[in-house]
């Protein structure tokens, strides 16, 4: 009796100082926001986010930055919108003891960008004034970023755009590192892209054709034309067929929607065959999103006792990386796909249009 009374008063005790300190750490969280109140003396404007919440996206003035040794300044042309922005805007329960409890520790918004190098600094010597490039950056949604010149940008290719070059790194990079190096990808396999007019989807297509395997498309009705356009060998409409219900068996499934079930994946599966899972079906937090995202944590987990592997990843931002996506714009095999563009100062009306999850290809922001 004295252990049980000695285990509960512990239990209460923790669990007191487990609230307690949820409420200081809640109350004394915040950010920078208040250096955003002078008027700087170098303006330039910026997409911001001091509280979580589409509605406080605000186009404000903030000071120019200037490059460190090893930053490049870039003047930005483009940037573009991916779903990972909403998630950090919106501050997910599970995300705030990273991102923020009660506001966002950090303040700027979006993470694409393609411009042109204004200024380096006095270490870098990859790049000089007047070079175009893209990369990825948190903060990219603003007339100037600096970023990292060893890591976080490399020269645009001339036969794109800068709309196109800046909605490039972060689902570029998702599509490559997931084929390449969690599916394996081989020429001559058989790929299955689940939402392949998405924004990873429309990369995704494009990079498994260059690596020479054999790609099934799955999209909506109004889409596929467009993943044909892109090289799809095959195109699946899911409101007409649903492809877990085929005799066709493929060694790589990269599925950015994640709406069919463990089995039901495993069937069409090689016997040694990869499931990538990389989302829970566009941009936005739905009805489903929650029940997808513990699915896929389960099918992963669940997949250590088949034959079969079910794989989740994050994206790594490397700028070997980058310059693999542009040799391959360069060559003509990727050009990626704009959905529409949006100005600066119309930023909420682009996140919210992303986010009904229907978007084919990427969402840009524009500067003017």
């Amino acid at each position: 009796m004295k252990i049980k009374r000695v285990l509960k008063w512990s239990f209460f005790v923790i669990l007191v100082v487990l609230v307690v300190w949820l409420f200081i750490a809640y109350w004394t969280s915040t950010n920078d926001y208040n250096r955003y109140t002078t008027i700087p003396t170098n303006p330039m404007k910026a997409i911001v986010n001091c509280e979580y919440g589409v509605d406080n996206l605000k186009l404000q003035e903030i000071g120019k930055p200037t490059p460190k040794d090893n930053e490049v300044l870039v003047r930005v042309r483009a940037a573009s919108i991916n779903p990972v922005d909403g998630h950090l805007l919106r501050g997910a329960l599970l995300m705030r003891p990273i991102t923020g409890l009660r506001k966002p520790k950090n303040t700027r918004f979006g993470g694409d960008f393609a411009g042109v190098v204004e200024a380096v600094g006095k270490n870098v010597t990859t790049f000089k004034p007047g070079d175009e490039v893209f990369g990825g950056k948190r903060g990219a949604v603003a007339d100037y970023i600096c970023v990292p010149a060893d890591r976080a940008a490399v020269l645009k290719p001339a036969n794109v755009t800068f709309e196109q070059a800046g909605s490039v790194a972060i689902a570029g990079l998702t599509a490559l590192q997931g084929l390449r190096d969690k599916g394996h990808i081989q020429a001559g396999q058989k790929i299955l892209i689940n939402g392949a007019s998405g924004g990873v989807g429309t990369f995704a297509v494009q990079i498994a054709k260059a690596f020479g395997a054999d790609v099934t498309g799955v999209c909506s009705t109004r889409n596929v034309d467009l993943v044909k356009s892109l090289g799809a060998d095959r195109v699946i409409d899911y409101t007409k067929e649903d492809f877990t219900k085929t005799d066709q068996r493929y060694d790589i499934i990269y599925d950015l929607v994640g709406n069919h079930s463990f089995s039901e994946r495993r069937n069409i599966l090689k016997p040694n065959g990869i499931c990538v899972l990389a989302g829970m079906g566009g941009a936005g937090l739905h009805p489903e999103s929650w029940g997808r995202l513990f699915a896929n944590f389960s099918a992963a987990f669940r997949s250590n006792f088949t034959p079969q592997k079910f794989v989740t990843y994050i994206a790594k931002l490397t700028k070997d990386d980058l310059n693999v996506l542009r040799d391959l714009m360069e060559a003509g095999k990727v050009a990626p796909v704009i959905d529409r563009t949006y100005k600066l100062d119309q930023t909420q009306a682009a996140v919210r249009y992303l986010e009904e999850g229907h978007a084919h290809g990427k969402v840009v922001i524009v500067m003017e």
